[in-house]
């Protein structure tokens, strides 16, 4: 089985158990990122709130700084 960089190639005549395991590491690198995208983009929008709505913009710029830091921190660590 070859591989490059992230993607793996597997030859034909492989057990179906390595191609499967390809696949599930790839889906799970995956679905991180998703998931990290999503909780990005809710602390965005809601620093953005309490910075325009709440007036407290320099409350919202540590809650950004130290959520993007803290959600950095914990992917890095979970994987």
């Amino acid at each position: 089985m070859a591989s490059t960089g992230n993607l793996k190639i597997v030859a034909p005549g492989s057990a179906p158990s390595e191609e499967l395991q390809a696949h599930e590491q790839t889906y799970e690198g995956f679905s991180k990122l998703v998931l990290f995208a999503v909780l990005h983009i809710v602390l965005v929008l809601v620093c953005m709130a309490l910075g325009f709505v709440g007036h407290a913009s320099v409350l919202a710029v540590i809650l950004g700084l130290g959520g993007t830091i803290a959600l950095i921190i914990g992917f890095v660590v979970s994987s």
